[in-house]
């Protein structure tokens, strides 16, 4: 039996899903990550915009044009928000949320086995304890490590909360152990809300110090303003695989819209950790998320939010137009019109640009660290230690090696490597 499974949105999604086809391999299944002609297919659905649910749903119609007879489970944070939705559709068997993914991998199992019930099921349901699933070892050059689910935030236009749970966090040791099974030249530790990870063995600075002995390179995924404190980047400092890489989660640079937003910090205090960070870091990439257009922002607002993200010199800035949420607080606001958040998105990709230039020019003549990835037209393409997109002439095979930046070409470093 061919089993296949599609994922939809972020990173935790990914690595969830390719845990889940693990455990299938491991039980002697022919699964894969992707989307094609199949026997089984799993469906790992994302909510984060309307247009992302919108194509959890039509991703049942693509795979039913792959095998009209398929039959089809469907998990993630979708699936928690509408079930009835997925189980209406033709050819789906069963329905898990974002919180309880392991019960599509043992749906499948049954399904595979023909041990699996004819009625429908949905089997949505609120947990309070971290859902391991098998590691996938898969050897990749930078392997996603989920150490984290849920969010308490509750910021006022995110569906996310409502729909991953409440606040949970991975055992260390079953943390290290996966990177020490898929031994990836980098590992990026991802989650939900990762600044808010915590067991009794200690918080994420502590997790960091405990791989720190780690031939792997390791990166953090998006964090909080929050957790950005000199004793938190002591422990960093301490970490000699740690890469110097922050993606904090900005959201707005206007103080009344992050009020508006529940962000809980103002403008100034955001550029405060960001000058905290470079006081430990100096060559360090800031990059983050900067929605256009919420609905109280003005056009006072908007230029506050560009002068903040100036003013923090990001590395990158992923950008995007405010989606309207239904179950939010934002939710009942009236949204402001497309034509106004298309533009001030194209203005902040404008800005991000810009600055993407400024910072990868800094480092033109300098030697930095670079894992070779992948080769193509005759070049290998990687990143540096501070995210750097970088390619260097020739197959380079694997591995981490020392290079020399020489030039800038449409914000990517053309390099060389050292002797």
């Amino acid at each position: 039996m061919k089993i296949c499974i599609f994922t939809l949105g972020c990173k935790v999604n990914e690595s969830e899903s390719g845990s889940i086809a693990q455990g299938l391999i491991d039980a002697g299944y022919d699964a894969y990550c992707g989307l094609g002609k199949a026997d089984l297919y799993i469906l790992n659905t994302c909510a984060v915009t309307k247009e992302a649910e919108k194509k959890s749903r039509q991703a049942i119609a693509r795979m039913r044009k792959y095998n009209a007879d398929a039959r089809i489970l469907v998990m993630g944070c979708a699936a928690e928000k509408a079930p009835a939705d997925f189980l209406a559709k033709e050819g789906v068997l069963f329905v898990t949320g974002a919180q309880k993914k392991s019960l599509a991998l043992t749906a499948a199992k049954q399904l595979a086995s023909g041990n699996f019930g004819k009625e429908k099921q949905n089997q949505t349901q609120a947990s309070l304890i971290f859902d391991d699933l098998p590691v996938s070892r898969a050897f990749r050059t930078r392997a996603d490590i989920k150490i984290q689910d849920g969010c308490n935030n509750f910021c006022s236009y995110c569906i996310v909360p409502y729909l991953r749970g409440r606040e949970r966090s991975r055992d260390m040791q079953s943390i290290r152990a996966e990177i020490q099974t898929l031994a990836p030249l980098e590992a990026v530790l991802t989650g939900i809300n990762i600044s808010s990870y915590k067991t009794e063995q200690g918080d994420l600075g502590d997790l960091l110090v405990f791989l720190s002995d780690l031939p792997t390179r390791l990166r953090l995924g998006s964090i909080e303003v929050r957790i950005i404190t000199p004793s938190f980047l002591q422990k960093l400092q301490s970490v000699s695989n740690f890469a110097p890489h922050f993606h904090l989660s900005l959201q707005s640079g206007s103080t009344k819209v992050l009020k508006e937003m529940n962000r809980r910090y103002s403008a100034e205090e955001y550029l405060q950790k960001v000058a905290l960070i470079r006081q430990y870091f100096p060559n360090a990439a800031i990059t983050t998320d900067v929605i256009a257009g919420f609905p109280t922002e003005t056009e006072e607002d908007f230029n506050a939010s560009l002068a903040t993200c100036r003013q923090a010199a990001f590395a990158d800035m992923h950008c995007f137009p405010f989606s309207p949420r239904e179950g939010t607080v934002a939710y009942s606001l009236k949204d402001l019109p497309h034509a106004v958040k298309k533009e001030r998105t194209e203005r902040l990709l404008l800005l991000a640009k810009e600055l993407k230039e400024q910072y990868a020019n800094r480092f033109i003549g300098t030697t930095l660290q670079w894992i070779a990835e992948e080769q193509k037209d005759g070049y290998t393409y990687g990143y540096t230690e501070n995210y750097l997109r970088v390619c260097v002439k020739g197959d380079i095979p694997r591995g981490r090696y020392q290079i020399l930046c020489q030039t800038l070409i449409e914000n990517e470093i053309i390099a060389t490597l050292c002797e």
